[in-house]
């Protein structure tokens, strides 16, 4: 029974490994990938050589801390707010509500928001903006500095719901026999999410934490190249790795280039994900992944 599984994973996820080669190879599609010219690490000099190499560094790192802090934490109030709501018609219905989002295209996200923020159409301009006294409206698209905002409520919009469902699976694996116990020695119903339910959840809120670590240097590509449509004025806050190698690939066609950023963010994924269960393992043994 395993075998289907096993085969799956090795033709998806290991196999490709071997490409890992193309890192360190100036690659030339007439002579193959296996008979190109090596080049050491000169395709990861491009990474680290460019003037924006700081500003795609801090903008990968800043955003995803930010989501893996603030998602949590919202994701978590969510499933909570979810389980309090005892009529399961109209839980079942929040619930597919607040998920629809995530079975969204980002392309089809893009356009909602361009709908949001067109500098002539947009429904920002022409309705929000003039109740506050703003007639001229806002360029959204050429100012960077709006766009941490726009992208985070973006973000949290569309994945909130989907990563409520794995907090809300383990709240409804509690044991109800603790909640009446609490009952019974007068707990009200905060005091009974603030010492049981959120303290039986902290194994699932390490795990989840570790691995999205673990992905830490890598970004929402959707997110961060088409709901900002690609626009140059706003590189400084909306370009990340993996969208300025995107750009970098359609203009020059460096393949190895492109290789040698996955295999970067790869390793120092890895490296951040034993670091952190490192130190979680040493103060909480049962909450690490190993």
């Amino acid at each position: 029974m395993m075998i289907p599984g096993l085969l799956y994973l090795l033709i998806n996820n290991y196999l490709p490994m071997l490409g890992i080669v193309i890192a360190f190879k100036d690659v030339n599609f007439a002579k193959g990938f296996l008979n190109s010219d090596w080049v050491g690490f000169a395709n990861f000099e491009y990474l680290f050589k460019t003037s924006d190499a700081y500003i795609i560094t801090r903008n990968t790192i800043l955003y995803n801390f930010l989501f893996i802090v603030a998602g949590t934490i919202l994701s978590l109030a969510t499933a909570i707010m979810l389980n309090e709501i005892k009529n399961k018609v109209v839980m079942k219905t929040y619930q597919a509500v607040i998920t629809l989002p995530h079975l969204i295209s980002m392309v089809i996200v893009s356009y909602l928001v361009y709908a949001l923020l067109s500098p002539e159409t947009g429904f920002m301009n022409r309705t929000v903006l003039p109740w506050f006294g703003i007639e001229d409206g806002i360029s959204w698209y050429t100012e960077a500095a709006y766009w941490p905002v726009i992208l985070s409520v973006v973000h949290f919009w569309k994945g909130i719901g989907y990563s409520s469902i794995v907090f809300f699976a383990a709240i409804v694996g509690i044991d109800e026999e603790y909640y009446e116990a609490a009952r019974l020695d007068g707990a009200s119903r905060w005091q009974q999410i603030i010492y049981i339910t959120l303290p039986t959840l902290i194994p699932v809120i390490t795990i989840l934490t570790l691995l999205s670590i673990g992905r830490i240097f890598y970004s929402d590509f959707g997110l961060f190249y088409q709901v900002p449509l690609n626009s140059g004025a706003l590189f400084e806050t909306t370009s990340t790795i993996d969208t300025y190698v995107f750009r970098g690939l359609l203009g020059g066609g460096n393949l190895g280039m492109s290789t040698a950023a996955g295999v970067y963010q790869s390793i120092v994924g890895f490296l951040l994900v034993i670091l952190a269960n490192y130190t979680v393992r040493k103060y909480n043994k049962e909450n690490a992944l190993f």
